[in-house]
This record gives structure tokens, sequence and C-alpha cells, in this order.
């Protein structure tokens, strides 16, 4: 087995108990924009430490990279943010593997968006494939209970925002390829690492002034909440690692293709450590879209 598809799958891993766990501090400790924050602060760190670490064992000397990269890494670090940001109000608006999945989107996103910017053409049959996922978004986004005119039933809080992170996480795992790609060197690991770093800092740090100006007290709360959110640090570095790695090695799409697992580890954690059940209609939402991602990737 290929070490990028490995990455991916360990990094769905870890990024479903990273949003476990900021489902959790979102729940009454934090905001969802101190949940987002605890991500970044407490992955800075350990980002930092084993970048400088790695650089030393290896004997080598920090690479040199283009100005691209910035642009790169700005518009990737900002969009993660937006992203992640949008995935926690979810988890207050449905249950947690219903909002992991509306963020799987990103898959289908990224090729309606590769059509528009690069030109990218879709054939018939992944035409189809994207509609299969409109399918499955039609079903999930159906507030239960919600009645009135049919448009209130789509057009609602839950579709927007699972629609919106799965935008800003395709936006950023372009970002964040292109920024690995322009560092002057040949290891994968330690282009991740670098892009990985430098990404993370200027996250918790924008954030952290962000929410200092509009959410005062809430970043004294992140740091309250340290127990809890040093583990959604490790966790969130972990993750980022795999992904960020995975990204130096193979298409970001296909990366993504992989990464579906995530849907099925969010089915487990929604069942066994939040106690939610998952209804006959968001079971077939998330098998359309599941199977709508895959065949996107297949077809393209």
């Amino acid at each position: 087995m290929e070490s990028w598809i490995i990455l991916s799958i360990a990094a769905a891993a870890f990024q479903t108990l990273r949003f476990m766990l900021q489902k959790h501090l979102s729940m009454g400790a934090l905001s969802a924009g101190g949940a987002t924050l605890a991500r970044f602060f407490y992955s800075a760190p350990f980002v930092v430490a084993l970048v400088f670490g790695y650089l030393t064992l290896q004997g080598v000397a920090w690479p040199e990279y283009s100005g691209r990269f910035w642009i790169y890494a700005v518009a990737g670090g900002l969009s993660q943010i937006l992203a992640t940001w949008c995935v926690v109000a979810l988890f207050a608006e449905r249950n947690f593997a219903v909002g992991i999945t509306f963020k799987k989107t990103e898959v289908v996103q990224t090729a309606l968006v590769g059509l528009v910017i690069l030109g990218d053409r879709i054939t018939a049959a992944g035409l189809g494939a994207i509609t299969l996922g409109l399918a499955g978004v039609l079903i999930l986004s159906e507030t239960p209970g919600l009645t009135g005119r049919w448009w209130r039933r789509f057009a609602n809080r839950a579709a927007l925002l699972g629609l919106a992170s799965g935008a800003f996480f395709a936006v950023s795992a372009v970002g964040y390829r292109g920024a690995t790609l322009e560092i002057a060197s040949a290891d994968p690991l330690l282009r991740a690492g670098l892009s990985l770093a430098v990404v993370t800092v200027m996250q918790a740090l924008a954030l952290s002034l962000w929410l200092m100006w509009r959410e005062p007290g809430q970043v004294g709360r992140v740091i309250a909440a340290r127990r809890t959110a040093v583990w959604m640090g490790l966790t969130g570095m972990a993750g980022s690692l795999c992904w960020f790695t995975a990204f130096t090695l193979q298409n970001a799409a296909y990366v993504f293709a992989v990464g579906q697992v995530e849907v099925i580890f969010s089915l487990i954690a929604s069942v066994l450590f939040f106690g939610e059940r998952i209804t006959r209609r968001e079971g077939w939402g998330i098998a359309l879209i599941t199977l709508s991602v895959i065949a996107v990737v297949a077809l393209r």
C-alpha cells in the first residue's frame, strides 16, 4: 500500500478524534470561535518543537522557499480557520456524523472549483456523480420537525454551514499542497512540517487577536480548558502532519477521496461516544454523499 494512502487514513482518524474533542468543548465550555482557536493554540507549540527537533536530528538548515509560499500558506491557513469554525458551529445544529458528512462535500466542491478556475472538464459520468451528491445534501439539509414553505426545509443554517465548510476545506487543501511544493527540499516530511509550523503559528496568532477583539474573555477560557484542549492540539497536529505529508506526495483530490473513511469513523463516534441516533433519512444522505465523492474522483 502506498504511503500517501496510509497517511490519508491516519489523518482521517486523527481528525475525527479532534472534532470529537471540539464538539465536546463547544457544547458549553467554549464558543465556536474558542473551540476553533483551541485547535491551533495547542497545536502550535508541539509543531514548532517537532520541526526544530527534526531539523536538528537531520543536521540540515532551514530550506529556501519562494514568495508564492506565503500566498499559498496564508490562503490555506485562513480558509482552514473559516472551515473549522463552520464545522464547530454546525455541531450545534445537527449530530456529529451528519456534520462530518456535510464537511465531506469538499471533494465534490473541489471538482466544481477545478472546472471554473482551471478549466478541468467533467464527464457525463462525473456530472452524474455530482448530482448524486447534491441529492444527498438535500436529504441531509431537511431539518426534522421544520414545517412551512418547502424552501425553508432546505435553505437552513445547517446546510449553509456544511457547504461552506466543504468549500473552505477544499481551498485550504489546494493552498497547503501549493505551499509544500514551494519549499526547496526533497524530504516530504520536512516540507510538510515546515509548512504546518508556519501556518499553525499564523493561525493561532491571528485568531487570538480576533477573539480578543470580538469575544473578550474567550482566549482566557481556551487557556482554562487546557486539560482537554491540549489533546485536541496533539490530535490536530498529528492529523495535519499526515494531511500535509500526503499532499506533498499526491494530488489533494485523491488524498480527500481516501479520507472519506472519516465518515465511517464519525458514525462510530456519533453512536458510541455521543449516544446519537442516525435516522434512516440521514443514513441515506450519508450513503449518497459518500458514493458521490468516491465516484467523482474515480470518474473525473
